[in-house]
């Protein structure tokens, strides 16, 4: 499959996995708002309520103290006139209802009955005269003591008592505070809200004068309040204000059965996003395995056609062989079937680190000799460019515990890359040096002068296979093998390998040992 198809579908699959968590959070963010208004109108009506319960309550209290403190008095007055004229009498009763200390509160007439004396016989006249009057006085006395005084007179000194000595008294003594905690709890059980609350009551400057006995802070940032006695005066106004600490467990717990479908949907895009790295990852090593079949090819044909080509000459009677030819014949034979065997080995060295089969035959041995050693050894390859190599050996403590085959074919390796990867034409120095640290660590670092890496390539030269790009350029053959070896053979030493390079300037690479110690 081409790579731009698999972008186009890894781009579709991903637009769509990202549309469907966009309309999961809307729903579930939607859903929360709901429920938040949902929330504060309970809250605020119950409030509301609590609010208005306090004033009937203090009403109520007001109405019982005046009943039980004050007593009241009822008195009569009755009048007869008599017109002129027609002779005719009229009775009228007048009663009023006052306190002890002569305040009246009110007043009422009752106009009881009217009559012609000429008209009704004198013996009626004075019976029916005494057993009305008689009768509209104690009916009227009841229906004043009962009805009027207590639904009238008595209310008019309660709104006066209300208004006029209720709101000098301080907040604190106008509000039982523990009624109105039980009271703002049963309003919010009424409006559907069950949760702990916490409550604090103030003046309306901000005085604190009473908070529950477990108010904390938390939540506060939220909170909800209603004005006390909102009809007096602003200066003698209570505020009420109530937070939930629990509020966000109780908004989103409407919304706890969407949790499932969007942790799915976001395991699905993760594996989605896992699946299209491991198909990248796949299709770049099968084109890293066919470079490799490629370069393996080119390796091994030229040593394979230089032992043909020698012994098909030894075999060839008409080709006259002295003793000189046969022996170059067969040193060439030799030294192509070393690089061959070199080429196997290198392959088969990687294999057995990957299956982790490889046993190291550890011993101590002195860094500092080796790399002189190594340094010699290159010696006529780096004058050959022009260049020469130049060792710093600073390191005190040089004893490393190491397989010597193996560490030395790192060292080796990294020279040789030195000497392969260098700049036509010119001259190639190489810098080696060694050095201890402060925490008993050791040192080697190789700096050459050579074409350096690019950023965007150094950080893949230790994987396998991976060789930097040189555009049609095929002048230095290989597997890509060679610094992924080092890598491996550093990191199995318990070590750490650095690479610094910067393009046109050169490359250094940097090795960390501990200091073998024998003690230990």
């Amino acid at each position: 499959m081409k790579k731009s198809t698999i972008w186009i579908i890894a781009v579709i699959m991903g637009f769509s996995f990202l549309a469907l968590l966009y309309l999961q959070f809307s729903y579930v963010e939607e859903m929360v708002k709901m429920k938040k208004e949902q929330f504060d109108e309970s809250v605020n009506r119950s409030l509301y309520q609590a609010s208005h319960n306090l004033e009937l309550d203090e009403t109520h209290r007001y109405l019982e103290k005046d009943v039980n403190q004050t007593e009241r008095r009822a008195f009569q007055q009755d009048s007869v006139t008599v017109d002129g004229i027609g002779g005719t009498i009229k009775h009228s009763h007048q009663f009023a209802v006052a306190a002890d200390d002569g305040t009246v509160y009110s007043s009422f007439q009752v106009k009881a009955f009217q009559m012609k004396p000429s008209s009704v016989p004198k013996a009626m006249i004075l019976r029916k005269d005494k057993n009305s009057l008689v009768d509209a006085t104690k009916s009227m006395q009841e229906i004043v003591r009962n009805r009027y005084v207590y639904q009238k007179a008595l209310l008019d000194e309660v709104v006066y008592n209300i208004l006029y000595t209720a709101n000098d008294k301080p907040l604190k003594e106008r509000v039982n505070f523990k009624m109105l905690d039980q009271e703002i709890r049963n309003q919010l059980q009424n409006n559907g809200v069950n949760i702990p609350y916490h409550l604090k009551v103030s003046t309306a400057d901000g005085r604190e004068v009473y908070r529950c006995p477990d108010y904390s802070e938390e939540g506060e940032k939220y909170p909800y309040s209603q004005v006390l006695f909102q009809n007096d005066p602003q200066s003698k106004r209570g505020v009420v204000r109530i937070h939930f600490p629990e509020m966000s467990n109780y908004i989103f717990s409407s919304v706890r059965f969407m949790i499932p479908s969007i942790i799915f949907t976001i395991v699905l895009l993760l594996t989605f996003i896992f699946t299209i790295v491991v198909i990248f990852r796949q299709k770049r090593y099968s084109e890293i395995k066919n470079d490799f079949i490629n370069n393996m090819t080119h390796e091994l044909k030229t040593p394979i056609a230089s032992i043909s080509l020698a012994a098909q000459m030894m075999n060839d009677d008409s080709v006259t062989k002295s003793e000189q030819m046969s022996k170059h014949l067969g040193q060439v034979i030799s030294d192509e079937t070393k690089r061959l065997r070199f080429l196997v080995e290198k392959v088969l060295q990687m294999s057995m680190f990957d299956k982790k089969s490889v046993i190291f035959k550890k011993k101590e041995l002195d860094l500092n000799e080796m790399v002189e050693n190594i340094a010699q050894s290159f010696n006529l390859r780096v004058e050959h460019t022009g260049g020469k190599i130049y060792t710093e050996i600073e390191a005190v403590d040089s004893a490393i515990y190491v397989d010597e085959v193996h560490f030395q074919n790192a060292i080796t390796n990294l020279m040789d890359n030195a000497v392969k990867y260098r700049k036509q034409d010119e001259p190639l120095d190489i810098y080696i040096r060694t050095w201890n640290d402060e925490h008993n660590h050791l040192f080697l670092s190789i700096r050459d002068t050579g074409q350096g890496i690019k950023k965007e390539n150094l950080k893949k030269i230790f994987d396998k296979f991976y060789r930097v790009h040189t555009g049609n350029k095929h002048d230095v053959k290989g597997f890509g093998l060679g610094l992924a070896y080092v890598k491996k053979v550093v990191d199995l030493h318990q070590g750490e390998i650095k690479a610094e390079s910067e393009i046109g300037k050169g490359t250094k690479f940097t090795i960390m040992l501990s200091v073998f110690q024998e003690d230990k």
